[in-house]
């Protein structure tokens, strides 16, 4: 194509090469090929070449379809009247007064409700105040303000159980008042009250003898000193003490923790530091003789030794115990320890994600326990053969069961845990990908979740 000469400006007026005609240049006339000169559109068209088509786009890559979908099996029921009512109240809980009174019978289930789609504020939580009231839950006070929290104290003055989820507004103002206007509390439950200082919870807990329930959940400020006040008022009364994600937690705070005299509930899950195996077995050698739940989730530095030394010898009702993500605890080490544990046979049991527990634990998991056990998860048991979890289908009350990410489970497994374990409510057999949802219909009530299905493109 002849491209020596600029092509004149749009508007001017040329002459065609082929046909000799003049015509307007406009931004589509073409050079005449071979040149010199350029062409008018009809020449241009005649020469096997449309001036106006536009260039072909680009083509896109095809998204790849997605090979499998994740799908909850679930047997669904017509909701109660209850629950179409709670339904209603939650939806225009702005507008609650106009019902009237709604009596205290279903408020924590409103609670529930609300706190699903964080509904409760600080105009609309005075609906679960009282004087009359001794107990009470929010299960989302994400949208509380501080003074919404001191009202709480001052409107609910007969308290003696109080709990709180996702309080984050939760400040040293607030706990500095309720030192005041909660006097009856002896249980305190707090999820997320990031804020609290260390004056602020020695002040409150010297404030609070006789404490009987001590919960709380990502306290970063929480500090030994914070627990040493907490021992100096209640280690005679304290029967549960959770202190969960609690960033200084470290071996120091066991020695108070010891001194408790009838300790059945200790949650010291998720540290930032891992506790040790001596330390814990000291602990155990105190308190453990009444504990009926324990919880060390996360202590990555425990071993077989505190199972062997602390637990085995020293824990004798335990009735619920969580060791989920303890990396150091081996398949030999757990099957022992199950193999000599003269503790009756648990009810709760979770050891998720600990990648080298498999066959032999889970074998001794059901012999000691499978008779008793209502919740079980293996969750992350990779190496866990079909036999063993064919084991567990004796367990004729275990209600809640997590096998996901175990590659011995399969359609045949989950078909002969459904026929076994005839209260079997929940099922979770995520990262299965031999489980395909094979085995037939499930019974009323039965929920199953994380089955993958396969398309075929």
């Amino acid at each position: 194509m002849w491209t020596n000469a600029p092509k004149p400006a749009v508007g001017s007026f040329e002459q065609c090469a082929t046909c000799e005609k003049q015509f307007t240049v406009t931004k589509y006339t073409m050079a005449a090929n071979p040149g010199p000169g350029f062409l008018c559109h009809p020449c241009a068209k005649a020469s096997g070449t449309d001036p106006f088509k536009k260039p072909a786009a680009p083509r896109k890559r095809k998204a790849p379809a997605e090979k499998r979908t994740v799908v909850n099996i679930e047997e669904r029921s017509f909701p109660t009247l209850v629950t179409i009512c709670i339904d209603v109240i939650a939806r225009h809980i702005d507008d609650v007064e106009a019902f009237g009174d709604i009596g205290a019978l279903n408020m924590e289930a409103i609670s529930k409700a609300l706190s699903k789609n964080r509904s409760l504020t600080s105009d609309n939580a005075p609906l679960f105040y009282g004087a009359e009231h001794t107990k009470l839950a929010l299960y989302d006070a994400t949208n509380l303000s501080p003074d919404a929290f001191t009202t709480l104290g001052h409107l609910n003055p007969n308290l003696t159980s109080l709990r709180l989820d996702f309080c984050g507004p939760l400040n040293d103002t607030v706990m500095a008042s309720w030192t005041n206007s909660l006097p009856n509390l002896v249980s305190l439950e707090l999820l997320g009250p990031f804020l609290v200082r260390e004056a602020a919870w020695i002040t409150f807990l010297k404030s609070h003898p006789n404490m009987e329930a001590f919960l709380i959940t990502q306290s970063p400020r929480f500090s030994l000193d914070c627990l040493n006040a907490l021992m100096e008022s209640s280690k005679t009364t304290l029967r549960r003490l959770g202190l969960r994600e609690v960033g200084k937690l470290c071996d120091a705070f066991l020695e108070p923790i010891a001194e408790i005299s009838a300790l059945a509930y200790l949650d010291l899950a998720e540290p930032s530091e891992s506790l040790t195996d001596d330390a814990v077995v000291a602990l155990l050698g105190t308190v453990g003789g009444t504990l009926t739940h324990l919880d060390l989730s996360g202590h990555s530095a425990l071993t077989d030794d505190t199972l062997a030394h602390g637990i085995d010898p020293h824990v004798r009702v335990l009735a619920s115990l969580a060791l989920t993500h303890l990396p150091e605890l081996t398949d030999a080490g757990v099957a022992a320890f199950f193999s000599t544990f003269e503790n009756p046979g648990l009810v709760r049991l979770d050891l998720t994600r600990n990648p080298e527990l498999g066959t032999e634990a889970l074998e001794a998991v059901v012999k000691h326990s499978g008779a008793t056990l209502q919740e079980l998860s293996v969750n992350g048991w990779k190496d866990a053969g079909a036999a063993a979890f064919g084991g567990l289908a004796k367990s004729r009350d275990l209600r809640k069961l997590d096998v996901g990410w175990c590659r011995g489970v399969d359609d045949f497994v989950v078909k002969e845990l459904l026929e076994g374990c005839r209260s079997l409510t929940e099922l979770k057999v995520w990262g299965c990908n031999r489980v395909e949802g094979k085995w037939g219909l499930i019974r009323r009530g039965l929920k199953i979740h994380g089955v993958e299905s396969y398309s075929v493109l």
